[in-house]
């Protein structure tokens, strides 16, 4: 482990109390107005070893972005071949479910993402990441890939709706509140597939 300038060699529990501080103090009283003397003191380190560990107080933030779930699933984990609704049911609840435990770290980050290039970065390619993710578990529930368009639209909507139930999360409703929009896309879907097969059928 690195000395400090000091020749001490620094805590590796204190990296973490001072990400937790910032974390819960950002959350309550917004970047801007949380110096770091204060995180500092409610991690009970120098305010040197704050800035030891983060040269600039965005670089918090930047730590803090990477602290956030992995989001990546495997559609074979939530795919119910031939029910598009409960498919894309399954994967708002298990993206829900890694959500939990960082409730307040992703409301605020969605807050401070407008004034943040780099949080505002990640969070983006999060939601890409989101759309792709929704789009596999759609096509492998049985959607055909001619459908690609109305695949796309359909991907995009839901990864909204979730990328918005996650930026309030500290007020979000629960997965289930959310079946009766996923039935609908699901339903819109099906429907729009089974038009385009009868007009390649006549």
């Amino acid at each position: 482990m690195p000395r400090r300038q000091d020749g001490a060699v620094p805590d590796a529990s204190a990296r973490e109390r001072i990400l937790q501080a910032a974390e819960r103090l950002f959350a309550e009283f917004g970047f801007q107005a949380t110096p770091t003397s204060r995180i500092a003191e409610a991690a009970d380190v120098p305010k040197s070893l704050v800035h030891y560990y983060f040269r600039r107080k965005p670089d918090l933030l930047t730590a803090l972005v990477e602290r956030l779930p992995d989001e990546r699933i495997d559609p074979a984990r939530v795919v119910v071949r031939g029910d598009v609704a409960e498919s894309l049911h399954r994967l708002v609840t298990e993206l829900d479910r890694r959500l939990s435990s960082s409730r307040v770290l992703s409301h605020l980050l969605w807050r401070e993402a407008d004034t943040h290039s780099v949080v505002r970065e990640a969070l983006r390619n999060r939601y890409e990441a989101l759309i792709a993710q929704v789009r596999a578990v759609i096509l492998a529930a049985g959607v055909p890939a001619r459908m690609a368009a109305d695949v796309e639209s359909a991907s995009v909507l839901v990864a909204r709706a979730v990328s918005h139930r996650h930026s309030v999360a500290r007020h979000t409703a629960t997965p289930e509140e959310m079946r009766a929009e996923l039935s609908f896309i699901a339903s819109a879907l099906t429907a729009r597939t089974r038009r385009a097969d009868r007009a390649a059928a006549e």
